[in-house]
């Protein structure tokens, strides 16, 4: 499924769209979708009160979905298209890489159940940020790697934590630096409904999933207790 994308698409996916050459879109979204297939939680707002959501792309999002899902602390998740341009986009349109959209899991967390940091410690460890506009053999601009925050304390963790993975990265040899596009999140729009859950609902199917061996560091926003 994700080589034939490879034949059709490697050519054109590498470079990003301008809002002149992006596709239109529509104003409505697809349809909706939910509830969630395994926890049967909903997979649209609104959430519990003082929930957090962030959204990261880790390549093919069947896999990264079922990545979060599994998470200790993660309440629900879902997958759709973020960081691009294109209102409402198919999943054709977006692997057109004319959308200038990732694909994304929109992430929803208890906070008191698993810090921020330990969300992105499964987002930085569960596939390899080097690759550019890519995940393995999935070539494209909506493979890239992309964490999109959606506070002002996550940005300066997220932050840290590029930074922290960097170093640990370097210290264990790895060859490349960290590609991955941090940004505010925008928009994130919901894929249509048989990718929500794919590897619950078809278990045998395809998952692209790959790190780089390397533990990512943790605890970086801790503070020592200052004396008086």
């Amino acid at each position: 499924m994700r080589l034939h994308e490879v034949m059709l698409f490697a050519r054109k996916t590498l470079e990003l769209p301008t809002p002149e050459t992006a596709l239109p879109g529509r104003p409505t979204p697809l349809g909706q979708v939910g509830p969630h297939a395994v926890t049967g939680r909903p997979v649209q707002p609104p959430f519990p009160d003082g929930y957090d959501t962030v959204q990261v792309g880790l390549g093919c999002f069947w896999g990264a979905e079922r990545l979060f899902w599994e998470t200790d602390g993660v309440w629900t998740t879902a997958v759709g298209y973020a960081g691009g341009i294109t209102l409402n986009p198919t999943y054709s349109e977006t692997c057109s890489g004319r959308t200038g959209h990732t694909e994304a899991v929109l992430v929803v967390f208890d906070p008191a159940a698993i810090s921020f940091e330990g969300i992105l410690k499964v987002f930085w460890e569960g596939h390899d940020p080097t690759q550019v506009m890519r995940q393995g053999n999935d070539v494209g601009s909506q493979y890239r790697s992309a964490l999109y925050w959606t506070s002002e304390e996550q940005r300066v963790v997220a932050e840290a934590s590029r930074d922290a993975f960097a170093k640990a990265l370097t210290d264990a040899g790895h060859p490349r630096p960290i590609a991955t596009e941090l940004a505010p999140a925008g928009p994130f729009y919901y894929a249509e409904d048989y990718h929500q859950q794919y590897l619950h609902k078809n278990p045998g199917g395809y998952c692209g999933l790959g790190g780089t061996g390397v533990s990512c560091p943790t605890g970086l926003m801790t503070s020592e207790p200052t004396e008086d």
